[in-house]
Parts: C-alpha cells; structure tokens; sequence
C-alpha cells in the first residue's frame, strides 16, 4: 500500500479491530486505539519529511479511477498547507486519545468512532478531488454525531442535534456549489484541477454564487461569524477530548476549505475579498465579547478559539503573502493553543466535576502543573510575543493593513478584549482563596499529553521559520492566483 494511503486507513482498520474486541476489553481496547492513532501520527510525520517545499504543489500523488462513468476518482496527495495540518490532525488525535481515560462506559465504541473520525479528517486534507473530498467531509459528521451524543453532558442530545443541523445544512449549499462547477466542466470529472479550470469560463455572478455555497458549507466548520450558533453548547457537551479535536482539527478542515475554495474560484474570491475579511474581524470581536461574558470554563475557551480563527478570514481576505502566511500559520497556533486549553480544562473538569469559573479558584496552589502550562496556554491566547500566535497574528495583520488599510485595526478592539478575557480566566480559576484543595495536579499520562503542545506553542513562536519554510512556496504560489490584490 502506497504511503498516503496507508496513513489514510490506518485509523479506520484499527476501529474495525475495535469493532471485533469483546465488550469488556477495556484495556485491549485503549492500547489499539493508541497503537493505531501512533502509527498514524509516524507515517503523517513521515510524509512531512518526504514533502519538499520548494517542490510540486502536490506530493506523493497516488490516483486511480473510481467509478469513472460519474467522474469519480480515488485521488490523494499532500501539499504545503496538508502536510502540516495532517501532522497536527495525528498528534492532536493521538493526544485525544491520551486524554481520554476518563471515559469509562463503551469504552470500545468510544475509540472506534475516534479512529472513524480520524481517517475522515484525514481524507479531506489528502483529497485531491472534490467529491472524494465531499465524501470525507460527510464521514466526519457521523463519528462527531456519536461521539457527542453518547458521551457528551447533561444537554448533549440538543448538543448533537444543533451540530447535526448546522453542519448538514451548509453541506447540503456545498453540495450545490460543487455540482454546479461539476455541470460547468462537461469533462465528467470532479478533479480539482479539472474544476478549478472550468470555473474560469463561468460568469462572475455564477462564480460568485458557488463561492458563497462553499463558504456557508466551510463556515460553519471554522466556525464564522454568523454561522458559529452551534458552537458554545456544543463545546461545552462534548467529552474534553472531542472538544479538543473540535477545536484543533474540525476548525482547520473549515479553514482549510475556505483556501481551497477560493484558489478554485480566484476572481470570485478577490471579489469578495473585503466581505471575507470584514467578517473576519466581526469573528474576532464578537468572539471575544463572547469569551469575555462567559461563566464556563470551556464556553470561555469555545468563544477565544471563535474568535482567533477569525484572523484565518482576514488573512484569506488580504490576499497577499503577508495575509496568506499569517492565515496559514493560525491554523497551526491555533490547534496548539486550543489543544493546550481544552485537554487541561478536562483535567479540571474530572477532578472537581464543574468548569464553573465561579466554582473555581485558587488553583496554582493545589495543582502546580496544571496551572503553570494552562496560565501559559492562556497568555498564549492573548497573542502575546513569545508564542507562535503572535506570530500569525502579526502577518495576519500585516497583510489586512497592506490590503484594506487602516479599518482592519478594528481587529485589534477583539484582541484587546480576548486578552481581557483570558486575564479573567487565570484570575478567577488560578489565583484567589483555594475551593478544592485535594484537587490533585496532573497525571503522568495528562503531562505527557500537555508539555509538548505547550513547548511547540512557544518554540515555533521563538523559530517561526520551522513552521513557515514548510509553508512558503505554497503561500506564493496561492497570492499569485490573485494579482489584482497583490501589494
């Protein structure tokens, strides 16, 4: 089996080994899950290695015919914006998976969904064709569905319904959108290159018109401004890991489409380009506000990782290099930081059963650990120098202002505000009069999980080039499909 593929169906073998276990093997059960989800973090390590940056836009391209009487095409490869969120996509579930020892009913069931979701997510960033990309898409939804529905809190089944319908309703205009430039081709194809070409002969308005589908069927993944209505209760119900991968991986997979679309459809995007980034700071501001009223820990965590993802949005609307690294690069902080927050947040929420913020306090005291790495996750959040948010933040910005000028320092109004937010928190959940002092500080396993995605976070903060010599090339060649706004 070619390399991609194999990193591709790992997760899913192994939840069909799962799938065969006695119900009781509950032991048997984790070290499965953990072996596969390991196995597949290696290979998408690996393939990381084999990319190179300067090299084709797509790498290790494995392709073969389908069903070619419908134009379906079983093609996979890996680019310089893939390869490192399938990195993050393996190390984030892995750590998921590290972080989920607090789960203790259906524990089998549990993991094989976590596997089923990983080799969905998967697909979508080795996807070189749209329908199989469309397929992969869909696939996450069910394991999610699951997952919260089975595991999640008090009010997880309106939880999982609300993600349900939200997500099944922008699919449902992405899937016009790309049966539209499907019909547009007259090649019975819906190869992404194939398509991309053909979108160049449609109208503007028609462009336009597919954009917008794709980017409510995207949007509400990222999620955006005024499609986030299923995030807090969602966040806040689902089990902390799948809260996690909420966060650091189904965001991305929005994000990531967003730049697919766009480079599919480059005039319709340029466009669009001030809407893009007009919603972008919405995002950031009103996400903050969010963050800043809430009284949950998690919800608290759930509006700052709305509200950054925002900077994703004006980025992609800036167009330029600056913009374009800057989006890129805040997938990246994006999933550490949040990962960082949401595992430790189920930390405290398995020991002290409530993620109250008025319930909380005082706990630097009695668990040391915990509070240095999540006071540093936090202060990372707030884009401060020294972490790798700063950094994309920066070029984010950078770009916003080469592009639209001075009305893009209205972002800085939500930065300001999630700082305040974040602020609050460590005040209120960190310092103070101690509420439950035989809390316990973390596990080994819990420190395992956590140290490296709060090193990574400050050492491609201090060493950004790690990250950005990986992502480069792509970056230029994807602002050079868009030369009217190019500064």
């Amino acid at each position: 089996m070619h390399h991609l593929s194999l990193l591709l169906w790992t997760p899913i073998i192994g939840a069909l080994i799962l799938a065969l276990l006695p119900k009781g093997a509950t032991h048997l059960a984790r070290a499965v899950a953990l072996a596969h989800a390991g196995v597949a973090f290696g290979l998408a390590l690996l393939a990381l290695w084999r990319f190179e940056p300067g090299g084709a836009a797509a790498q290790l391209v494995e392709q073969a015919p389908w069903t070619p009487e419908t134009g379906l095409a079983y093609a996979i490869a890996i680019g310089g914006l893939s390869a490192p969120l399938l990195v993050l996509t393996a190390g984030m579930m892995f750590v998921a998976l590290i972080a989920s020892g607090g789960i203790q009913h259906n524990v089998r069931s549990y993991h094989a969904w976590m596997l089923a979701l990983e080799t969905g997510v998967f697909g979508v960033f080795l996807s070189r064709d749209w329908s199989l990309f469309y397929l992969f898409w869909e696939l996450t939804l069910i394991p999610l569905f699951f997952l919260i529905n089975l595991w999640g809190g008090p009010k997880r089944g309106k939880a999982s319904l609300t993600f349900l319908l939200y997500t099944m309703g922008g699919s449902v205009f992405m899937l016009v959108a790309l049966l539209t430039l499907f019909a547009s081709a007259h090649q019975g194809s819906f190869s992404m290159d194939t398509l991309a070409q053909a979108a160049q002969g449609l109208p503007l308005p028609v462009q336009q018109a597919v954009l917008a589908g794709l980017f409510l069927g995207f949007g509400v993944k990222l999620p955006a401004f005024p499609l986030h209505g299923w995030l807090p209760i969602t966040y806040v119900e689902a089990p902390a890991p799948v809260s996690l991968v909420l966060s650091a991986v189904l965001s991305k997979m929005g994000a990531y489409g967003l730049i697919l679309a766009a480079t599919t459809l480059p005039a319709a995007a340029a466009s669009m380009a001030p809407g893009l980034s007009a919603l972008g700071v919405i995002s950031i501001v009103y996400g903050a506000l969010l963050a800043w009223r809430q009284t949950d820990l998690k919800a608290m965590i759930a509006c700052s990782s709305a509200s950054h993802m925002g900077f994703v949005l004006v980025g992609l609307g800036s167009m330029n290099e600056a913009g374009l690294m800057g989006a890129s690069l805040q997938m990246v902080a994006h999933s550490l930081i949040a990962g960082t927050l949401f595992l430790l947040a189920g930390a405290i929420e398995r020991r002290v059963h409530t993620q109250s913020l008025g319930q909380l306090g005082g706990l630097i005291s009695s668990s040391p650990r915990l509070s240095v790495l999540m006071i540093v996750g936090l202060l990372a959040s707030m884009g401060l120098p020294g972490f790798v948010g700063f950094v994309a933040e920066l070029h984010t910005l950078t770009g916003g202002f080469q592009r639209f000028g001075l009305w893009i320092g209205l972002a800085s109004v939500g930065v300001l505000i999630g700082a305040a937010a974040a602020l609050r928190t460590i005040s209120l959940v960190f310092m103070g009069p101690v509420k439950h002092g035989g809390m316990g500080d973390l596990s080994v396993a819990e420190l395992v999980a956590a140290a490296p995605l709060v090193a990574l976070t400050v050492g491609l903060g201090l060493f950004p080039n790690l990250a950005l010599s990986v992502m480069a090339p792509t970056v230029v060649r994807l602002a050079a499909l868009f030369p009217v706004v190019v500064s």
